[in-house]
């Protein structure tokens, strides 16, 4: 499926993912359904600050529902997805996107209960199921604990994933998010992950947002292989940027040489989808949404 930031372009034919994580805590992994209440945060129903939802608005719902899943808040995700569902009921995009939402609004991010996030990605066609490691323990400073505990984690699940059928993509993110959201930082990192469990059913997604700056990357992507690169995901970095998480650039506006990377990508095999993921509370996410999917379009074809 698209990822739960803005509409995805994709090379190929197109095809679902989802996510959890693994591991280590995460800020990203609380969340509470029955708890969840739709007040005002920073979007309303209509895809714009502040002003009221209207109930049959497909699109807001939509919005809201993945500005929540990108703040970390997924029991408001899975209560505004839910009702965006109601609207589009044959929507299998959607109902994956609400389906991940409930999946990290339960809190699964304990080996046993990424089980079920195997079991939905199952469910619903996801031939890839992204693993985002988690972070320190709280009150830790062991990085070389957290790092064990990934692996463990994801040592755990991989027969399970292997009998469901859904290969399992680690996604190493940005050294930023290294204490409180991932704590495999790196695409070499990943794949030596991959070595040591040496499971055909592992392997990476490469989002350029996070290893863009590794002077290693080439190297690492050829290292992959077809085999292993199960996921590639597209933006740019803006400078300044005015917020780690929710400030991504539509691809050609800030400093990524996604090209590059692309071709890096081709040489070495990778042929599956490449999806569009932007973060952007202050800009993209503000925008009308045919007008961002326009654009992406543009720009995928121009700077990709």
């Amino acid at each position: 499926m698209p990822p739960p930031s803005q509409p995805a372009a994709s090379q190929g034919r197109s095809s679902p993912l989802a996510q959890c994580f693994v591991g280590g805590p995460s800020e990203q992994g609380q969340g509470d359904v029955d708890g969840a209440a739709l007040s005002g945060g920073d979007f309303d129903g209509g895809g714009h600050a502040g002003g009221q939802r209207s109930p049959g608005d497909l699109d807001g719902w939509v919005l809201l529902g993945r500005s929540y899943v990108a703040t970390g808040r997924y029991g408001a995700a899975a209560e505004a997805l839910s009702r965006a569902a109601t609207l589009a009921p044959d929507d299998a995009d959607l109902a994956a996107s609400w389906g991940e939402a409930l999946v990290h609004a339960a809190g699964l991010a304990a080996p046993n209960s990424a089980r079920r996030a195997i079991d939905m990605a199952a469910e619903i066609g996801a031939p890839v199921l992204v693993l985002i490691a988690g972070g320190l323990a709280e009150g830790s400073r062991d990085l070389a604990a957290a790092h064990s505990m990934v692996e463990d984690g994801v040592a755990a699940v991989l027969p399970h994933a292997r009998a469901a059928g859904v290969r399992l993509a680690l996604e190493p993110l940005h050294p930023m998010y290294a204490a409180d959201r991932a704590c495999v930082n790196s695409l070499g990192h990943a794949l030596d992950v991959c070595d040591r469990l040496g499971d055909s059913m592992l392997g990476v997604a490469v989002d350029v947002y996070h290893v863009w700056w590794d002077p290693d990357l080439e190297r690492q992507v050829a290292r992959a292989g077809a085999s292993r690169l199960f996921g590639f995901h597209v933006c740019d970095w803006l400078v300044p940027t005015r917020d780690l998480l929710l400030d991504r650039g539509m691809m050609g506006d800030g400093v990524v040489d996604v090209p590059r990377i692309r071709r890096w990508m081709d040489a070495a095999g990778y042929a599956g989808p490449i999806e569009v993921e932007i973060f952007s509370a202050e800009n993209w996410w503000r925008r009308d949404p045919a007008e961002v999917v326009a654009i992406a379009k543009r720009r995928f074809a121009d700077c990709v």
